[in-house]
């Protein structure tokens, strides 16, 4: 039995999930398809800049989430070598786009509020997409419990595996042969922690602290992977601590740590899409089309893989409602006609949202690649590079790829 659907979603993650509200908020309904039992959370929390802030504003979820969440004045980054505090850089500077907002958010709260918002049963639990078929103007979704989802527009946002990126013939992302170890922790009372962005630079690693309420601190470390350490939260956190062990790094920092719970310690190796795969490849194609990591896996190392998932819902929503919602031409009769007429328009939205998002996904991937490398450089040279000379200009360009407006959901 074939079902038939308008658009469907693969992926109730950011993009997906920012997508559908974005249609939901045009008139416009899609089955958002997620193949756990429940929505699925990667990671404790998120760095929300201010691009990401104009997409949540535009969704209109901004404002419940800043209600929540500290913002950041500052972010300030200390050299673990020579204990320099090699970059002090104040958030509340203008940009091109209006104030600079920085607040790091709760994974799991960012997704409740993007899920509450649509219709139920927008978001349908345990289907798993296992193959894609074509069917004249239309794509078939085959789920693994047998069924078949008809659509006019299939939309990949299932992540760094995505396999409506493969289809689209994209190749599996990069290996950077780098881990980041991740973890949060919530005090009984008050953490205590200023409303600053901290950040550790060493040897062949990067970490961060960010207070994202009043009890809670999110934190991370970069570095070179280790198969062995990967599955062991008890060697992470004894590694994380020893990293962090000198007396250039302030003891309510290694207390963050310290404090962790071992089930609220994780790791993964980070994955990023060549930049030039971005330029010849297939963002859509026909009726099909990637967003989020499906389309721009990234290293976090400028915190924008989620911020750059949120524009890219916004715009998806606002050129796919553009071609839906468009009048049908007077001289399309039969029912044959129709269809071509929809499905040329759909191919036409789409290619316009690949197109706004092609060279901007280029830019945040290439620019993280690079500032990872430079920031966790180990050599000597590299290091002091880093710390002497680099430092302000790696902390300004964190505020200069975040000044960025993907505009609102109305079209013209």
């Amino acid at each position: 039995m074939e079902e038939g659907q308008d658009i469907v979603i693969v992926g109730a993650g950011i993009a997906g999930l920012t997508t559908s509200l974005g249609l939901h908020r045009l008139g416009i309904r899609s089955l958002v398809l997620e193949s756990s039992d429940s929505l699925r959370v990667t990671g404790f929390a998120l760095t929300i800049w201010t691009n990401a802030w104009k997409a949540l504003d535009a969704v209109g979820i901004g404002d419940s989430l800043r209600q929540q969440h500290k913002q950041f004045y500052a972010n300030l980054t200390t050299s673990t070598v020579s204990g320099v505090q090699t970059a002090a850089m104040s958030f509340e500077a203008k940009g091109k786009h209006g104030d600079h907002e920085v607040r790091c958010v709760n994974r799991k709260l960012l997704l409740e509020a993007l899920a509450k918002e649509l219709p139920s049963g927008t978001i349908r639990f345990s289907s798993k997409v296992v193959s894609i078929e074509i069917s004249g103007f239309y794509k078939l979704v085959h789920l693994a419990d047998g069924t078949i989802l008809k659509t006019k527009v299939l939309i990949g946002c299932d992540g760094v595996n995505s396999m409506v990126a493969k289809w689209l013939g994209f190749k599996a992302p990069t290996f950077t042969g780098r881990a980041a170890i991740r973890g949060c922790v919530n005090f009984k009372s008050n953490n205590g922690i200023e409303s600053k962005f901290f950040q550790f630079f060493g040897k062949a690693f990067r970490s961060g602290f960010l207070p994202y309420d009043d009890n809670g601190v999110y934190w991370f470390l970069t570095s070179n992977e280790d198969k062995e350490r990967e599955d062991d939260p008890v060697k992470m956190k004894q590694f994380v601590l020893s990293k962090l062990g000198n007396e250039y790094v302030p003891d309510e920092i290694k207390t963050i740590v310290e404090n962790t719970e071992l089930d609220s310690i994780i790791s993964s190796p980070l994955r990023y899409r060549h930049p030039w795969e971005l330029l010849w490849g297939n963002i859509s194609k026909e009726n099909v089309c990637v967003a989020g990591d499906a389309l721009h896996p990234m290293t976090p190392d400028i915190g924008q893989g989620g911020c750059a998932a949120l524009e890219d819902g916004v715009v998806l929503a606002r050129c796919l409602a553009g071609a839906l919602l468009k009048e049908q031409s007077e001289e399309t009769k039969g029912k044959g006609d129709r269809e071509r007429e929809e499905y040329k328009r759909i191919e036409m939205g789409l290619k316009k949202y690949a197109k706004e998002r092609r060279w901007r996904s280029i830019e945040l991937i290439s620019t993280a690649y690079i500032v990872g490398f430079v920031q966790q450089g180990d050599g000597k040279v590299t290091t002091f590079f880093r710390d002497n000379i680099l430092a302000a200009f790696l902390a300004g360009l964190l505020l200069k790829r975040a000044d960025f407006d993907c505009g609102k959901l109305s079209f013209s």
